[in-house]
């Protein structure tokens, strides 16, 4: 799943999702300067993350997990209601940030048309409490199918809000910093990309942020477009883009190895 081209979309839904939670939002406009100055660099820390889980070794992937615990170790933030200074290594905010980029990324996929049944798919989120762990979660806190994450989803509702934070991260998604000759880029690609991201939520976040939900039937139909597009581009295209993972563990294993996507199914 890692392997395909919409998971940039995913990855944008989850920054929508996951900014709904104040806490969780907070600790990332209280600490991370590199939110305005280095929005990119960020993003890109992110994916180098996800794709080190993915397609790193064991020893690279527990490396990256003890690097994010450790720089979550020391930092707090101050809740925006309440003025409490906490960890952002809280766990309930950890569980937050999990559930809102694994969901994301199953959720865009899927609706996309990304083949997989709902035991794949049951079989996907179980996999993802190894990467809950090395954040530092309790797998067996972790939602490990569908039928729990929806529970999850029901029971942290009443705690989304959309704040100053939520907004900000509202306006950096629709135009982020770039380059005065890249705007018109921006423009014409990002924002559309960045439109079908938040097209995609669930419509109480289209609720909360104060914006019309577009007609779900409509949305699935620009996923699939978009998906049916992107898919289109020859992987290994694809894969040169960094950070060049897919690429590292297809040297590892040896020339005849090739990413999940092309055996689902056969």
């Amino acid at each position: 799943m890692h392997g395909d081209p919409m998971m940039w979309v995913a990855g944008i839904r989850a920054l929508y999702l996951q900014a709904l939670l104040p806490r969780a939002v907070r600790g990332v406009m209280e600490n991370s300067t590199a939110f305005d100055r280095d929005a990119w660099g960020r993003l890109m820390r992110t994916a180098n993350f996800v794709g080190t889980t993915t397609y790193g070794t064991t020893e690279a992937a527990e490396r990256a997990g003890a690097r994010v615990r450790k720089i979550h170790g020391m930092l707090t933030a101050t809740d925006p209601d309440t003025g409490e200074q906490y960890g952002v290594n809280d766990p309930e905010l950890l569980l937050w940030v999990h559930c809102a980029e694994i969901d994301s990324y199953l959720h865009v996929l899927r609706r996309s048309g990304f083949p997989l049944t709902d035991a794949q798919a049951d079989r996907y989120l179980a996999e993802h409490r190894v990467s809950a762990r090395l954040v530092g979660l309790d797998p067996a806190a972790v939602p490990a199918d569908r039928a729990g994450m929806a529970a999850y989803f029901r029971k942290v509702r009443p705690l989304l809000a959309v704040g100053a934070d939520a907004r900000a991260v509202d306006d950096f998604l629709l135009r982020p910093p770039t380059h005065p000759l890249l705007i018109p880029a921006r423009e014409v690609l990002w924002r559309r990309v960045a439109h079908l991201a938040y097209a995609s939520l669930p419509p109480y976040a289209h609720e909360l942020y104060g914006r019309p939900a577009p007609e779900p039937a409509v949305v699935t139909r620009r996923l699939r477009a978009t998906g049916t597009l992107l898919r289109c581009v020859p992987a290994r295209l694809r894969w040169q883009l960094p950070p060049k993972h897919i690429l590292g563990a297809m040297a590892r294993l040896g020339p005849h190895a090739r990413p999940a996507p092309y055996k689902v199914g056969h």
